[in-house]
């Protein structure tokens, strides 16, 4: 069969699930009848949002010239914060489509999805999308995609994705541009595990990207990585829905549904191999090499998980094994907080990474949870280190070169016991019209306004336009290096204000380096609430401890007693707000009398109000938690 696989790469927005919509049109894989947008966007969340979240592969049969040929696509995300989605799917793949929208020109992730895609040394092809719409400069935008992949203008392709214009000349390009996948037969089986899923009836299913020869139902396979066996059940293609067919060969893309019951021993980036029988196993399987895996992602943001009902933890705990099972890019651990009881502490590539898993575990298992303040993940070095404590929170894998990972900020020691705090940089690419360049600039001032040792600027470049003539350069690349917790939470947001939506950035990881950095302790009614601790610089403990303690004194609920909330350094309280207590009218019964009988009973209620300061607790509401997160 003439096979050719790849996926779909572009910036957020610019139609890749739309263009995806026409091929299965085109191709005939979907009916008219059952069609419908974002057709392989599956998940309600994807579709409420308008956004892909998870990569999606589909069959489809496409005729060139009286020949037919088997085109395996994978959908991807366009958010950086599942750029893990998109390196997996490269991975699976020997070309990309890369779409660009003609009224946005080359966006910020268009360039690091470009990259990954060379990095893999894959065949790319330029299209232009949304042609269709008015006010655009079709020209400049061709010359953007040719300039960046050393193609001429003319043979970048234009399409409108939503009118169906050109789709045709997209499937002819991918067949006659990207490569034929290597078809070794008569190698023993590999494949490359990409992505996977738990069926409560099959099993662990798994997507694979077949490498070398061929399996069917009722061979038996090992998992290389963790050295499990276990047999096929069956084996298919999407279509996107499950297709079983009697075989899957080289370079092909489809599913194996492995048997397994365990969900941990599917891990994706393994290796499955294949073999007939004990003497087959000791000739062919013992001896394959497992293929080359995925770089391990890197969690850039932590929050403590926990269930609103304590009997509900069993229930998170296997919820998120199945949600790791079809998203690699999560990690968790147990936790236990004084306040909320046990939970996890998670790791995930960004605050929208968050919000989506939060989501997904309340939709998809019913689950009523606390989500406390995100955190970045900090490197510390005790002064000595022979007394440390180590955190049952801290991975022994991270307890290494004489330092800890702090996942948490209950995990910080005492300040005394401090030598050096590291915090993690990330490389930022900002692509805007120079229009907002000034806007822009300003707004990064702001940010680092009172740090400028903690915000750098690299670099600015022009694209597009006149390279010689600087007023017809219409977009600028300008490049920053940040600590990460300093574009956190509304760093995005103030990006697409300040230009009007043009604008757009990315980053990625560089380094480590210092910081000056204490755990500000939020104390309600002279309790240290764990979980509403947060890590602040030095210099802006004051202002943040004063925001957080007027927040909560209107969150948290009244008590019959008065509530001191506080903020507190090393002991030091910084800020402090004082919530009144619930006044009760006990004279309300008294029908006259002298006036000692009055005092009497106020003073008892007196009495009682310093008894209960002394005796009572506040329960933090759930809002309260994540209120911190958005101050």
């Amino acid at each position: 069969m003439n096979i050719r696989n790849f996926c779909i790469i572009s910036h957020v927005d610019h139609g890749k699930s739309t263009l995806a919509d026409r091929f299965l049109e085109l191709t005939k894989t979907i009916s008219y009848e059952k069609m419908k947008p974002q057709y392989l966007d599956s998940m309600s969340l994807e579709r409420e949002r308008g956004i892909t979240i998870k990569l999606q592969p589909v069959t489809m049969q496409y005729n060139l010239n009286l020949k037919p040929y088997v085109l395996n696509l994978i959908d991807t995300p366009g958010h950086v914060d599942f750029s893990y989605e998109v390196s997996r799917s490269l991975a699976a793949v020997e070309g990309a489509i890369l779409l660009v929208d003609a009224g946005q020109g080359i966006q910020a992730q268009t360039l690091a999805n470009f990259y990954l895609a060379r990095k893999q040394g894959l065949a790319v092809i330029p299209v232009v999308n949304k042609i269709d719409l008015k006010d655009i400069d079709l020209n400049s935008v061709r010359k953007e995609l040719a300039d960046l992949t050393g193609l001429r203008a003319e043979e970048i392709i234009c399409i409108s994705a939503k009118n169906g214009v050109n789709i045709e000349g997209v499937l002819r390009a991918v067949v006659e541009k990207i490569p034929v996948p290597e078809r070794n037969m008569k190698l023993p089986f590999r494949a490359l595990i990409f992505d996977s899923y738990f069926d409560e009836f099959k099993g662990v299913v798994a997507y694979v990207r077949v490498v070398d020869g061929q399996i069917k139902i009722g061979d038996k396979i090992e998992f290389l990585g963790s050295e499990i066996e276990s047999q096929v059940l069956e084996v298919g293609v999407f279509l996107p829905e499950l297709k079983k067919k009697e075989t899957l060969s080289s370079g092909e893309i489809g599913y194996i549904i492995t048997g397994l019951k365990n969900i941990e021993k599917c891990r994706v980036g393994d290796t499955i191999a294949a073999f007939k029988s004990e003497t087959d196993r000791e000739s062919g399987a013992a001896r394959v090499r497992a293929l080359p895996g995925y770089q391990e992602p890197q969690s850039m943001v932590f929050a403590g998980i926990y269930p609103k009902q304590g009997a509900d933890q069993e229930r998170l705990r296997l919820a998120l094994m199945k949600l790791k099972l079809n998203d690699a890019s999560l990690v968790f651990e147990p936790e236990r907080s004084l306040a909320l009881g046990f939970g996890f502490r998670a790791g995930f590539l960004g605050l929208l990474h968050l919000d989506i898993i939060q989501e997904r575990l309340k939709r998809e298992y019913d689950l009523d949870l606390v989500i406390t303040s995100p955190s970045v993940a900090y490197r510390l070095f005790k002064k000595s280190p022979l007394n440390s404590v180590i955190s049952a929170a801290v991975r022994p894998a991270d307890k290494k070169e004489g330092f800890e990972i702090i996942h948490s900020p209950s995990d910080f020691p005492d300040p005394s016991q401090i030598a050096e705090v590291q915090e993690p940089w990330m490389e930022i690419d900002i692509i805007t019209p120079v229009f907002y360049l000034g806007a822009i600039m300003d707004l990064l001032s702001k940010v680092a306004k009172g740090m400028e040792s903690r915000i750098k600027f690299v670099s600015l470049e022009y694209i597009g336009g006149d390279k010689g003539d600087l007023e017809k350069q219409q977009r600028v690349i300008i490049h920053y290096q940040a600590p990460l917790s300093l574009i956190l939470v509304d760093f995005y947001d103030k990006i697409k204000s300040v230009s009007q939506g043009f604008a757009s950035y990315s980053y990625r990881f560089i380094n480590y380096q210092k910081a000056d950095v204490v755990k500000l302790d939020i104390l309600v009614a002279g309790d240290s609430v764990d979980q509403l601790s947060t890590i602040v610089y030095r210099d802006w403990a004051y202002s943040v401890g004063r925001q957080i303690v007027e927040q909560l004194k209107t969150i948290l609920p009244r008590q019959l007693f008065e509530v001191k909330i506080q903020a507190a350094v090393g002991g030091k309280i910084l800020a402090s707000e004082k919530m009144p207590s619930m006044r009760k009218n006990v004279t309300a019964k008294l029908y006259g009398g002298d006036v000692t009988r009055k005092m009497k009973l106020l003073n008892k209620q007196k009495r009682g109000k310093k008894k209960l300061m002394k005796l009572g607790r506040v329960d933090i509401p759930a809002e309260a938690y994540w209120a911190i997160t958005k101050r």
